[in-house]
């Protein structure tokens, strides 16, 4: 990074990217070895260019661990990217589709997104080849399937987790940041999966997951510029 850019990050704040469960957690770590400048937290640890925070599974402890982690110091202005894992919600998604969420949303309300054009197009950039979906991130407490997938899709969302909408929410509690949620599809319509790690769609959307923190870091930058 070079010195420029580092001012920008200390005036601008840190990049927290936080992710629910350990598989998360191992694909973004392997990812990001090679940088010099990266932490890995549990609980809210912060330094360097980013910092990785494991939440733990569903919106309780997500909530939790992000309003932990942000009232740390220095992290009154750090940008928070929510990721992970998914469920698409639209015929003809794939295991290893990206989503970029335009919103997250849960029966507590509605956290708009930071950036959304540009960061769709650095994980196009990032993953060529793979689709990258754009639209509202609906959020659950439970695993969805069936029904109430059809049911979540005619809201408009495109796709369901668990954690981001409520990360989200809480990132933004005490005062504006810039926020994002980018999701990989494991779980699609016509791709119903039971465990992560054990089906080719799995391993699929790991592979990706492993490869999009280039594009964070590039959304992150572009968070520091100045307003217009």
């Amino acid at each position: 990074m070079s010195p420029a850019a580092g001012d920008r990050t200390a005036r601008g704040g840190p990049l927290l990217v936080a992710c629910a469960l350990r598989i998360e957690q191992m694909a973004l770590r392997s990812a990001g070895r090679g940088s010099p400048r990266g932490t890995d937290a549990h609980g809210g640890a912060h330094g360097g260019a980013y910092t990785l925070l494991r939440t733990g599974m569903g919106p309780c402890a997500a909530e939790r661990a992000v309003l932990g982690a942000l009232h740390g110091p220095g992290t009154d202005r750090a940008a928070l990217l929510a990721t992970g894992f998914c469920a698409g919600l639209v015929p003809g998604m794939s295991p290893g589709d990206l989503v970029v969420a335009e919103e997250t949303r849960d029966p507590r309300g509605t956290v708009p997104c930071t950036g959304v054009a540009l960061l769709a197009e650095a994980l196009a950039r990032a993953v060529p080849g793979r689709t990258v979906h754009i639209g509202p991130l609906t959020g659950s407490d439970h695993v969805v399937r069936g029904r109430e997938r059809a049911r979540l899709r005619a809201t408009g969302a495109v796709a369901v987790d668990m954690e981001s909408a409520a990360t989200l929410r809480a990132a933004v509690r005490d005062g504006e940041r810039p926020v994002a949620a980018v999701r990989v599809i494991v779980d699609a319509p016509e791709h119903e999966l039971v465990r992560i790690g054990t089906v080719r769609g799995g391993i699929s959307a790991f592979r990706v997951l492993r490869a999009v923190l280039p594009a964070f870091y590039e959304w992150h930058r572009s968070s520091l510029l100045p307003r217009r």
